[in-house]
């Protein structure tokens, strides 16, 4: 690690409406670090379209907190690993312009959806004109997930998407119920079309399966999915305005989304992003691919040639993200920012701040603060068994580079 780093220091003046701050002086690289709870740890105090599932997001309330400080209205917001959409999602809704990247096609059909949301009329009126309860060749297999009557329900709702996609007919109330569906397909809560299964934003193997309905001596129970994805729908829209529905749609005009790999030469022009807020996949922590196997299944994505990077050695972590630095600095903006959020892994032994760091400088950015956002474990972490400060990420670690003007 580099004993002397060039850097440029950020201003005190973004902290005037923030309190319990700590500030320190890194000792090694003469950059400010803040640390304390620079945002809410509570959950869904976002706007309600951000509350779908989706494995290691993070909080809107991190995006916003950078978009006030480091963005204006109508600047080029852009996540190269955008999972869910958070970043996406809440720059359109803070009259930014939303751009995005993932090697998961699933990134797209999730975050899409939200920026041109139906009526809650349009997906009911929809949804009542399918025939969802037709007969229908089963996988039968996803048995151990669901009751037979709701697995005819949920294959015929596929058919339904895929026919229609492969006629390029799809329109966004289609796009709508699909993502919907995807967020309902297995959970913990009758909210659910599964049986008690572990928390939504990954799918168990069909054997954990069976072992956890074995355990808890349960059969998988009738679930409307009609119902519960009306149910959805009506959460999601229940913050939507006139206002913040007309910034969605305005919003949607501009963005641009791709399923790419951020380590790769991007189609992204030089020069074109004036703010990077982004959480790459950390050290051999979450495997997207199989996490999502269901909800490929669904989509009819193949989820075993999904080639996303969740590296098993610091080494090859450090690589991928040396790459993804050169594509990011060239396509930011003189004077860009980058957020990029690193937790500490294996039980807080390593904190991979202190290795994107240095990295970032090889590779021709300024390294301008640290910012450590102490968080409590959500209601998915629980369900884990997983204790606030002693296994997992137990803080937001976030590291901003700039780009020389």
């Amino acid at each position: 690690m580099p004993k002397k780093i060039s850097t440029q220091p950020i201003s005190n003046s973004a902290f005037t409406d923030t309190i319990n701050i700590r500030k320190s002086i890194h000792p090694t690289w003469n950059v400010p670090i803040y640390h304390g709870e620079l945002w809410t740890a509570k959950q869904r105090q976002g706007h309600s379209l951000h509350q779908i599932s989706y494995r290691a997001c993070f909080k809107p309330h991190l995006v916003k907190f950078f978009l006030e400080r480091f963005s204006k209205t109508g600047d080029i917001i852009y996540d190269p690993f955008m999972g869910r959409g958070t970043t996406p999602l809440e720059a359109a809704l803070n009259d930014r312009i939303p751009w995005g990247s993932d090697l998961n096609p699933l990134a797209s059909h999730l975050v899409k959806p939200r920026l041109s949301p139906p009526t809650q009329e349009a997906v009911l009126d929809r949804l009542r004109n399918l025939h969802l309860g037709g007969k229908i060749s089963l996988s039968e297999e996803l048995l151990v997930f669901y009751h037979p009557q709701t697995l005819t329900e949920i294959s015929n709702l596929r058919s339904y998407l895929l026919k229609k996609e492969q006629k390029n007919q799809l329109d966004d109330i289609d796009r709508w119920i699909r993502m919907v569906a995807l967020n309902r397909l297995t959970g913990h809560s009758p909210g659910f079309f599964s049986v008690y299964t572990m928390p939504p934003n990954q799918a168990v193997s069909l054997k954990s399966q069976q072992r956890i309905n074995a355990r808890r001596q349960q059969t998988p129970p009738y679930r409307n999915i009609t119902e519960l994805i009306l149910r959805k729908t009506k959460q999601l829209l229940s913050d939507c305005n006139i206002k913040n529905i007309a910034k969605l749609n305005e919003a949607a005009t501009h963005a641009r989304f791709s399923i790419a790999d951020a380590s790769q030469p991007s189609k992204l022009p030089k020069g074109s992003v004036d703010l990077m807020i982004t959480s790459p996949p950390f050290l051999n922590v979450v495997d997207y691919a199989t996490d999502n196997w269901l909800r490929c299944w669904f989509c009819h994505i193949e989820s075993h040639q999904l080639k996303i990077t969740t590296p098993g050695s610091l080494s090859n972590w450090e690589n991928f993200i040396s790459k993804v630095f050169i594509q990011l600095k060239r396509i930011l903006k003189p004077g860009g920012r980058i957020a990029i959020e690193i937790g500490e892994v294996r039980k807080g032994s390593l904190k991979l701040d202190e290795t994107v760091a240095p990295l970032g400088v090889k590779n021709g950015l300024i390294l301008e603060a640290i910012y450590i956002n102490d968080q409590a474990f959500t209601k998915t972490a629980h369900c884990w068994g997983v204790a606030n400060q002693k296994i997992g990420t137990n803080t937001n670690r976030i590291v901003i580079f700039k780009k020389e003007e």
